[in-house]
């Protein structure tokens, strides 16, 4: 297994050097004031925020769970985050550019912008603290728990956790002193770096021997493991996989016909927002808003998966797994519970410590039980001196951009929705500068507490996510484009679905994602019938927010009655067109690159060639309308 080299070591303090030099440079004028700070002035051009977005994205934990999923649930297992895409490209289309007229700082801030009276005001000041710093903090705590498990694998001499904390802690050096006008340039080149470190490892694994190329690998692997569909049902697949195949009808429609409206996730927000809105409203104007967006969701869906999916395929022949732990119980029962002990205490596996048949035996209970830490496995297993060192930058450059990113949104609620909202609203720009540069120090002390002391699982926050603001997308999605609308109805919609959750896991004894079928239901009913037994908002906040959004569309004709001479936004209708072809764009691309690399090039013509009927018909309207290109 190979050992970190001093080769390894150097290309790891050059990745930090370019970091830190691009943070320095811009560090001056971002300590100008908050919107520098939180939007780089509004002004940045559209591939530089699109990236910044897919970079976020891009976190240490993403490669692990993409190989993860295809580990238990063959290629189609993705659909669990595919399913967003369709999300995604509604923001494109309906959203961007209503984001970035709006003229906020942050999506909180659009509370009071949209809704008014103290049911507003306490809405802003209750999800500046429950998205900024709760929510905030599992998010970063799963992506300091991948980060964990990496150095783990990589570094074994040496505390995982502990050298996470040392992370951490330079990323909030660095996102501190440069704001978002230095992480979104540090993102663009972590992004294009990781990308090229996630493809070298994935040719490098695929061309070994035991793999044999992709030819081989589709011979060695069952046709299940490899479909872009799930097999609906139970599947068993022995052999190679070690694993079981499952997906229920109701749980795959869960993912396409409910997930991606109804819950709200980090850079996957029914009608945008969090970190995506944030980087909406720093771009120069609406159409680069617009074409941020589309790039982000086109390297994001179709760019990024591929190389993951080819080192998680070749992760099955390579690494030993078996179908389930009973299994493992079943073979050993005395190292069954040993590596269960060592696995859960994070316990170094050593040569003096423990006999080879154990050893062996706890490679196969970790492969099985965590089957995204066979991610970094292979790195350490397979590559040369130097290039472990890139990989190991390439999670660091993930990770950082992750955690920068999500420290500068998560502190512009805290900062701009609540210090500045409730606590001191007459300091200068200088002092709100400086608050915010303390609160991402804060903001990650807290977070590292989440991972070492109530995170145990990645996945376990994903669903407790996805599940517990289930129902409350619509509301989001809505509150756009009706103006009945109201302070309640978010609220409601946001609480509910904590109730309920517990009930249909405890007493329904629902997993998700079926568990959103009630959860989804359930919301949708209390909050509609919140909106219409409490007051509309008040007519002159309507008015404000329709004469600077003017969005268009039949559930503003009360309003816009009122307002003859504000323009209204139309052709609603052309942009579900773009939106269902942004859909088909983006999923035609997603398995055509699959078909072209599995070398099934008819396939792989026939998906390229709807993605470009699709692309061109985008094209069209865009140019119909004046949004085709962004240098006119």
């Amino acid at each position: 297994m190979q050992q970190l080299s001093v080769l390894d070591a150097s290309v790891i303090v050059l990745f930090f050097l370019i970091i830190f030099g691009i943070a320095a440079y811009y560090s001056r004028k971002a300590g100008k004031d908050t919107g520098q700070f939180f939007l780089s002035g509004r002004n940045l051009p559209w591939y530089l925020a699109g990236t910044a977005m897919v970079a976020t994205t891009f976190a240490a934990d993403t490669p692990l769970a993409v190989t993860e999923l295809v580990a238990k649930n063959g290629i189609g297992g993705n659909w669990i985050w595919w399913n967003m895409a369709i999300g995604g490209m509604l923001t494109v289309f309906f959203f961007s550019k209503l984001w970035r007229r709006s003229g906020v700082m942050t999506d909180v801030e659009f509370i009071e912008f949209r809704y008014s009276g103290k049911a507003a005001a306490a809405l802003r000041g209750f999800r500046a603290l429950y998205l900024g710093l709760f929510m905030n903090a599992i998010v970063m705590g799963w992506v300091h728990k991948a980060m964990e498990k990496i150095f783990y694998v990589t570094v074994p001499d040496f505390d995982p956790f502990w050298l996470v904390v040392i992370a951490a802690f330079i990323i909030a050096v660095y996102a501190s002193a440069s704001g978002l006008l230095g992480t979104a340039r540090t993102d663009s080149f972590q992004f294009v770096f990781a990308m090229v470190g996630c493809i070298v490892l994935a040719v490098i694994v695929v061309r070994l021997p035991q793999v044999g190329g992709i030819v081989s690998l589709k011979q060695q692997l069952a046709p299940q493991i490899l479909g872009f569909f799930p097999k609906i049902g139970n599947v068993s697949i022995k052999g190679v996989t070690g694993g079981a195949l499952a997906l229920s009808l109701g749980a795959f429609f869960a993912f396409i016909g409910l997930q991606w409206w109804s819950s709200w996730y980090p850079g996957a927000d029914p009608g945008g927002g969090g970190y995506v809105a944030q980087r909406m409203m720093s771009a120069k104007d609406e159409k680069h808003s617009l074409f941020a967006t589309l790039w982000f969701n086109i390297a994001h869906y179709t760019l990024r998966p591929w190389p993951w999916i080819l080192v998680a395929l070749s992760a099955l022949l390579l690494l030993p797994r078996v179908e389930n732990t009973e299994m493992l119980e079943k073979e050993n029962a005395a190292f069954y519970q040993q590596a269960k002990h060592v696995y859960e205490n994070r316990i170094p596996v050593t040569s003096e410590k423990h006999s080879p048949e154990f050893r062996e035996y706890y490679e196969k209970y970790e492969n099985t039980v965590d089957p995204g830490v066979m991610y970094p496995k292979l790195m350490v297993r397979y590559l040369p001196s130097g290039l472990l060192g890139l990989l190991i930058a390439v999670f660091l450059a993930a990770y950082m951009s992750t955690i920068a990113s999500q420290l500068n949104w998560g502190t512009s609620y805290l900062v701009n929705d609540f210090y500045k909202r409730f606590i001191n609203r007459s300091a200068d720009e200088r002092h709100y500068v400086l608050v915010s540069r303390i609160g991402i120090v804060v903001m990650v002390v807290f977070s590292l507490l989440i991972t070492r002391l109530f995170l145990t699982t990645i996945s376990g926050a994903w669903v407790f996510i996805l599940n517990a603001s289930a129902g409350m997308g619509a509301v989001l999605i809505l509150r756009w484009f009706w103006w009945r609308i109201n302070a309640w109805s978010e609220i409601s919609a946001m609480l509910v679905p904590l109730a309920i959750y517990p009930f249909a896991t405890h007493v329904l004894h629902l997993e998700s994602p079926i568990t959103l079928y009630p959860i989804v239901l359930g919301t949708s009913i209390v909050w509609l019938v919140v909106t219409f037994v409490t007051r509309p908002v008040d007519v002159q906040k309507l008015n404000s927010f329709y004469a600077k959004v003017h969005p268009g569309g039949i559930g503003w004709k009360k309003i816009s009655a009122g307002l003859p001479k504000v323009k209204s936004d139309t052709g609603l209708g052309w942009l579900f067109l773009d939106w269902l072809c942004g859909v088909v764009l983006i999923y035609a691309v997603l398995f055509g690159i699959g078909k072209l690399l599995f070398g099934e090039y008819l396939a792989a013509l026939l998906y390229l060639a709807a993605a470009a009927v699709a692309g061109y018909v985008i094209y069209w309207d865009l140019n119909r309308r004046g949004f085709a290109s962004v240098t006119e």
